[in-house]
């Protein structure tokens, strides 16, 4: 899953950012509000793991205005607000879930899928290119009405080109679907996942294709000999 991660305390997010990148999520950091504000209206996060005390607010502001902004995700609270009141303002404001510092790991991971279980809105549909099929609200894939599993990264891309299918999708936001923003990313990481992702598609049977639209990014479309799902 791809995160953020909002957090002021260095030291906790390097601790906490390390823990969940032994997860396999990729993680992104922010310290403050105004941070994190162009962080999710730039990248779509699976979760987002919030402290309440930053430097320019409280970090429930960032949900409001996520709502305002029509953006849709999850956002799990953790923060060392513990009473029950505080607790439970951070719910009715709209988390998804709270958890109170200091934490066990495994509690913290829990929630974490436990959150990116819940449906967002609008995610319910089906979208299908060629005999490929993405159920997006189970972020799962068929071939043929066959399950199809996909290692991580790639799962990452093909959900992106899914979800514009037809129109291409440039590199950076490909590139963001992948890694944290702040990572080092080698010029050819790219060429390489994506070529993986089609030996994938190809070795399950699908009837689609990826063009490279040279220096702007790539497109997925049915094959040309593709008679639909």
């Amino acid at each position: 899953m791809k995160l953020l991660l909002i957090e002021d305390d260095f030291d906790l997010a390097v601790t906490m950012r390390r823990l969940l990148e032994r997860e396999n999520h990729i993680v992104d950091v922010a310290e403050s509000l105004s941070i994190a504000q162009t962080a999710i209206s730039d990248y779509a996060y699976d979760v987002v793991l919030l402290d309440r005390r930053l430097p320019d607010g409280d970090g429930t502001d960032l949900i409001k205005f996520a709502r305002r902004k029509k953006l849709h995700t999850r956002f799990l609270i953790v923060s060392a607000l513990a009473d029950t009141g505080q607790r439970v303002e951070g719910l009715d404001l709209g988390a998804d879930d709270y958890i109170v510092k200091p934490f066990e790991p495994q509690e913290l991971f829990a929630r974490i899928r436990a959150a990116a279980r819940r449906p967002l809105p609008e995610t319910s549909r089906v979208i299908h290119v060629g005999n490929v099929r993405m159920h997006c609200e189970r972020r799962h894939f068929t071939v043929n009405g066959k399950a199809a599993l996909f290692p991580r990264r790639e799962m990452a891309l093909l959900e992106r080109l899914m979800d514009r299918a037809g129109t291409v999708v440039p590199r950076n936001t490909l590139e963001g679907a992948l890694y944290g923003y702040d990572d080092f990313v080698q010029s050819n990481a790219l060429e390489s996942h994506m070529s993986r992702l089609r030996r994938h598609l190809a070795d399950c049977g699908a009837n689609v294709e990826i063009r490279v639209i040279r220096s702007v990014g790539y497109i997925l479309k049915a094959a040309e000999n593709s008679e639909g799902p």
